[in-house]
């Protein structure tokens, strides 16, 4: 079995301005560098096969590189947070091409997640961190923005969980962002 989703790698520049965000919170684990990425679409649990039909798919995608913008910061579990990210600016081209390679998991008839695309990179996990802690931080950082960077490509990643349930995201196929639909 691989666990795999598509995602755009996080530039240096742009690492380093959010790895800064990382503060003295009861609870929250902060994500090392190797770990950051705006994922695309997370397909899940999928056998060799479909692993490589996915691969052959996302083959197919074509899109313009993207201009992207850091916009602030949030939170998912509204009332018990479970993860702070930083957020992407909207952006009609990568919501497109999250839709494209969301419409590949459909095809597969792979399970999708319920909850909207929305664009953002994972800087921390949390597990009883305190509300009012997590509404502090998202307070201090709101003011977060970046000028425009490049994203030209994106990885189909598999994550692997090791004995010491680290995780490790192992780019498996790159996809250059060259040219539109």
């Amino acid at each position: 079995m691989h666990r795999l989703f598509a995602a755009l790698p996080v530039p240096d520049l742009i690492a380093e301005r959010v790895l800064g965000l990382s503060e003295d919170l009861p609870g929250a684990r902060w994500r090392q560098r190797d770990h950051l990425h705006i994922t695309l679409h997370f397909y899940g649990e999928v056998h060799h096969d479909t692993a490589e039909e996915i691969a052959n798919r996302l083959e197919a995608i074509r899109c313009e590189p993207l201009e992207l913008e850091l916009s602030g910061v949030g939170w998912f579990g509204r009332k018990a947070p479970h993860n702070l990210h930083a957020l992407i600016a909207e952006n009609p081209a990568l919501t497109a091409l999250a839709k494209d390679c969301r419409k590949i998991a459909r095809t597969l008839g792979l399970k999708l997640e319920d909850r909207p695309f929305k664009p953002h990179i994972t800087l921390a996990y949390c597990k009883d961190t305190p509300l009012d802690m997590v509404r502090h931080w998202s307070e201090t950082f709101q003011t977060l923005r970046s000028n425009p960077f490049l994203a030209d490509t994106f990885h189909l990643y598999e994550s692997f969980t090791s004995k010491h349930r680290q995780s490790q995201y192992v780019p498996q196929a790159d996809y250059a962002l060259e040219g539109g639909s």
